[in-house]
Formats: structure tokens, C-alpha cells, sequence
């Protein structure tokens, strides 16, 4: 039996370009705005927190969302 009471938040890295990533997300979820989509490096935290907020989809959501977004490796 797992025990996910204490699991501590997952680290989570944007890779690829995130403007491209950002525009992709924006035609996806109409309600995101250029705000809630800015991303500073090291502060993938706050943009996640931004984006579980604007969605109200959880985190581990909205990681699942943004890797989605990542350009695929050829």
C-alpha cells in the first residue's frame, strides 16, 4: 500500500521553449492569460501554482498538462 500523505512535491523543470509551449496552452484553455503563463527560470513552482489555480485542476494536472506541451524528441 503506497503512502501519499507525506509525499513531498514533485521537482518539475520546463524544457523546450516555453514561449512556444505558453501559445500551445493558450489555444488549449482559453482562460489562461499572458500573465498566468509567464515563466521566469527556477520558478517552475509559481507558474504551476498560477496554472492549478486558473484550471483548478491539481498539480500533478497540471505537470501532466505542461508535459504534453513539450516538443516531442525525434
Amino acid at each position: 500500500m503506497e503512502n501519499t500523505a507525506h509525499k513531498t512535491p514533485e521537482q518539475f523543470k520546463i524544457s523546450g521553449n516555453w514561449e512556444n509551449q505558453a501559445k500551445d496552452l493558450k489555444q488549449k484553455y482559453s482562460q489562461l492569460t499572458d500573465n498566468d503563463l509567464k515563466f521566469e527560470q527556477g520558478k517552475e513552482n509559481d507558474l504551476i501554482k498560477r496554472l492549478e489555480t486558473r484550471l483548478n485542476k491539481k498539480r500533478e494536472e497540471v505537470i501532466n498538462i505542461i508535459r504534453k506541451s513539450e516538443p516531442k524528441a525525434l
